[in-house]
């Protein structure tokens, strides 16, 4: 039985995903923070502090643990 070709690169995606899963989702975090702070009012605000907040909070939680 030969082996399956596909299985080597879903195992590869798997590991890009784990390494670069989060810093991905912070920047199109961030991203949308900026976006909403540039374009919108009310909510749009509210939107841009959460989403500009999120990424400092994880860095400074990471920063101090170390």
């Amino acid at each position: 039985m030969r082996p399956d070709p596909n299985d080597h690169s879903r195992q590869r995606f798997q590991v890009a995903l784990k390494l670069w899963g989060w810093p991905i989702a912070l920047g199109l975090l961030s991203a949308s923070g900026l976006v909403s702070a540039l374009v919108s009012d009310g909510w749009g605000d509210a939107w841009a502090w959460f989403a500009l907040g999120l990424p400092v909070l994880v860095m400074t939680r990471h920063a101090l643990r170390r």
